[in-house]
Order: structure tokens, then sequence, then C-alpha cells
């Protein structure tokens, strides 16, 4: 009887330590926007610290990241609603007809607000031509494709903010979240319905050794008893990445590898370990 006790007693504690630890997603973004990507998300996840992966269902490589997400059903997948397309090399084109949506060449604006490389390509500066309608239309048939395809998709994101530009926007996001029973995570107010703030790098992040520096620093911070969500990229630095860029932001292919590395980093995880943090993921921060 008195070792049953202690059991007891011990896994009171174990329960209690555990139920205080900071809980951390790890999510990455862009799974069906090109090869590299795709790879790269699934590398993370099987041999880091990736548990959340956004699918773009409007990019190019969305059939290959159906096959890869089928193949690896512990990853939890959310629908990246895309509205924007941002790259110069490769685009995205809409999956209905959306007029109010798109440039001359039916390709969605690069930009979600205004930039001074891209002057009248962003979804806010061509808002005259604002239809809720086609944002409608053209989230439901992303959402619909997903569920479709992915047997693992448990929540919504919003990508470039798509999801949280805009209170209308923002309302009819609510509502399809709710009819089609997808969380969405990528609006204000989700972060006090789900409870959680999200964090980035704490300090410089141009080099791999500037990422996992100032990323174990955030680390560091997080509180006990608190809920976090990390958001970044995860690709490799080869040929197919260095011809994805937008002017201001060239470096993608190395700043993308520095982020797969990141997730995959043994220091990284160490201090993950040796703080008793939780990696979690989006289905179960929103339950």
């Amino acid at each position: 009887m008195k070792g049953l006790r202690i059991l007891a007693v011990a896994a009171a504690l174990l329960s209690g330590i555990c139920s205080n630890a900071q809980e951390l997603v790890i999510r990455i973004d862009d799974m069906g926007a090109l090869h590299s990507v795709n790879v790269a998300s699934i590398d993370a996840y099987q041999n880091g610290i990736a548990k959340s992966a956004e699918v773009l269902v409007v990019g190019s490589w969305f059939p290959e990241a159906v096959k890869m997400l089928k193949d690896n059903p512990g990853l939890d997948v959310g629908v990246h609603l895309a509205i924007t397309s941002e790259w110069e090399n490769v685009k995205w084109r809409p999956l209905t007809d959306c007029p109010s949506l798109v440039d001359e060449n039916g390709y969605f604006f690069p930009m979600m607000g205004p930039n001074e490389a891209y002057p009248g390509q962003s979804v806010m500066e061509n808002k005259q031509n604002f239809d809720i309608k086609e944002i409608e239309k053209e989230f439901r048939a992303q959402i619909e494709l997903a569920i479709k395809n992915v047997p693992n998709v448990t929540h919504i994101s919003g990508h470039m903010m798509s999801t949280g530009y805009d209170a209308e926007v923002n309302a009819l996001v609510q509502r399809l979240s709710k009819e089609y029973g997808l969380p969405s995570v990528d609006r204000y107010e989700a972060f006090e319905q789900y409870n959680f703030s999200y964090v980035g790098y704490d300090g410089p992040k141009a080099t791999l050794e500037e990422k996992v520096k100032s990323f174990i620093k955030t680390l560091e911070k997080l509180e006990k008893g608190k809920r976090y969500m990390f958001v970044d990229h995860a690709a490799y630095n080869d040929s197919e990445m260095e011809t994805v860029m937008h002017i201001g932001y060239e470096d993608v292919a190395v700043d993308r590898q520095g982020v797969t590395d990141l997730l995959k980093s043994p220091e990284v995880m160490k201090v993950i370990q040796e703080r008793g943090i939780k990696l979690i993921d989006i289905k179960t921060l929103t339950k």
C-alpha cells in the first residue's frame, strides 16, 4: 500500500509539472508552393521539432504535398488560405473566377499591403474592387479541396494574413470556421480564444548561427503554464529555391535553409528538453 501511495503521489506531481509546462507550437507554412518546401517541411517534422504544417491549395506543388501529408498522418495540417502570390518567378491563380482578386494576368496580387517595389500591386490598394462574395467563393473552394485530399486537416490559417486583414473578411472566416469545423488561428481574436501568443526570434536571424542563438533566447523567456506559437518557412538552398525571390527579399534559399537547419538543431532540441517545453500541434492548441 505504501508503494502504491508513493506512485500515486509521484504521478500527481508529474501531472502537475506537465500541466504547468510551457506549451509551444512549431508551425511551418507554405507546403504546396514548391518541391523544396514540401521536402524540407517533412524533414523538419520527421527529424526536427515542427508539429504543424500549412498547405497552400493553390500552390503548384499541392498534388505532391497531398501525397507527402498522407504518408505522414501524424503531421497536423492547416488550410493556408491564400489571395496573394508574392514570388516573381512562380505564380498562383485562384481556383474560382474572382476578378476582384487578380492582376491583369489573372494571378493573385503579390502583396497584401502597399509596397514601394510593387506599386499598385497589393490587395489593399485594389480594395475599391473588393467583393466579399468572391473571397467567400475562393476560400470555400480552397477549404473544400484541402478537405477532399488531405485527411489530417484540422484548422485554417491565412497566407500573408489573408484571414485577418479586414473586418468583413475576418467575420467571413469566423463563419466558415464554424461551418467547416476548422478553427481559425490567424485572427486577432484567436489569441484570446485559444489562449496563446505568437513568438519569433529574439535577436538577429540572418545566418543559421544567429537564428539558433535568437531562437534559444526566445525559448528561455517562455513562461510556465503559458502557450505559444512560432511560425516560419522551411526549404532548402537548392537550384529550385535559388530562383525564388521578390524585391527586398532576394536571399530566400539561404534564409529558409537556415530555418530548416534551426528546426533540426540538436542545440535547440537540448534547450527544449532541459527547460521542459512541451511541443504541441495546433489541433491540441484549439481543443
